[in-house]
């Protein structure tokens, strides 16, 4: 679903990426590691289509971004710490200004809505302006808004970043629930803990190259906040 291969990427004469060779296969929730300037949002725009690599190959579906750009954006659905909603607009609102971006048709749209709202746990606030959502609610729309056109491809930047625990607790939740609507997954986070509990594999991104992969499964937080730190040279993630 996802192919890199030798992806580099410069800004002016500093190297953020050193030649990222990553697949991550149908249905997969694959996590991504690595500390603050390692690249990984550098990345996951790149596979986004909001960033050109300076060098390599990124394919989605088989699709080459260099050259289906248009047509990869409609596969994907992108949640980061920015949630790319309209505070002015209520949870419905928002969601249908997505829906005609997206191209739904106008016959299938409101009950696509409530559904993801259902999902989301917000069909009781699908009427209140989002600015009166806390953070947890409006990461919980931002996750609704992702996956309104039913991409195939979901890329999370950071989605638990100012959260709470109890946000934090029912973004799990609705992470999972989209996960296993058989979605393939690439996440970026800093938390051990919650990035290994939902991955099928973890990787290390550290100095602009993957120096970690392995799947989850074989993994526990306290013996890979020690991989990490080994791999990175820092000890400054939370386990």
């Amino acid at each position: 679903m996802i192919e890199a291969t030798k992806v580099m990427k410069a800004f002016g004469l500093r190297p953020v990426l050193r030649g990222i060779d990553m697949t991550v296969a149908h249905g997969e929730f694959v996590t991504l590691f690595g500390p603050n300037g390692a690249g990984k949002t550098t990345f996951l725009r790149i596979v986004a289509t909001l960033s050109k690599p300076t060098s390599g190959v990124v394919r989605v579906m088989g699709l080459d971004l260099a050259h289906d750009a248009a047509q990869v954006r409609g596969l994907l659905g992108i949640v980061s710490h920015q949630t790319l909603l309209y505070g002015e607009l209520s949870a419905e609102e928002n969601l249908r200004f997505y829906a005609r971006m997206y191209g739904l048709q106008r016959a299938a749209r409101e009950a696509r809505i409530a559904e993801v709202l259902a999902m989301v746990g917000l069909e009781k606030r699908a009427a209140d302006y989002v600015h009166t959502f806390s953070r947890g609610m409006q990461q919980r729309l931002a996750i609704a808004r992702a996956v309104l056109h039913d991409p195939p491809v979901l890329l999370l930047d950071e989605p638990y970043t100012g959260l709470d625990q109890d946000a934090a607790a029912t973004l799990d939740t609705v992470l999972r629930s989209v996960a296993t609507r058989g979605r393939t997954v690439l996440m970026t986070t800093h938390d051990i803990a919650r990035g290994l509990a939902m991955a099928d594999r973890a990787l290390i991104l550290s100095r602009g190259k993957i120096g970690f992969d392995e799947r989850a499964a074989s993994l526990e937080p306290v013996g890979f906040a020690q991989t990490y730190a080994d791999v990175t040279g820092m000890a400054s993630v939370r386990s």
